[in-house]
């Protein structure tokens, strides 16, 4: 059975969580002139890393609060939790959030290519 520390209850079960997906996306502004391919791209296209994965996760059954989680998706190991809103401080988290292609606009990202060549 996995244990997640809550930022706000401390160590828990792994059923109380709910895992909202990727953390840092840069979402699409309303006055963005995104094309319908750059939307679906949004919507649709997820990173599916073996290794180091930022995440957003909802301590359901408990105090319902938000947290963002640095976890390897190898060993199931969290590295760390930080709060919604923040960066990840530790090294490992850091270098998930720079080799992420989905950080930047889609304005962003069409003006400098990506080193990781696109989505995987």
């Amino acid at each position: 059975m996995l244990l997640i520390d809550c930022p706000h209850c401390g160590l828990r079960d792994e059923t109380e969580f709910a895992c909202g997906g990727e953390a840092h996306i840069a979402r699409p502004l309303a006055e963005n002139a995104i094309t319908d391919a750059e939307f679906a791209e949004y919507l649709f296209w997820r990173d599916n890393p073996k290794g180091v994965f930022l995440e957003r996760w909802c301590h359901t059954a408990g105090c319902r609060q938000w947290f963002n989680a640095a976890r390897d998706t190898v060993t199931h190991d969290f590295i760390e939790i930080y709060a919604m809103g923040s960066m990840p401080a530790s090294k490992a988290g850091k270098a998930a959030f720079a080799d992420a292609w989905r950080r930047n606009t889609a304005s962003e990202a069409a003006a400098k290519p990506s080193s990781k060549g696109g989505k995987s």
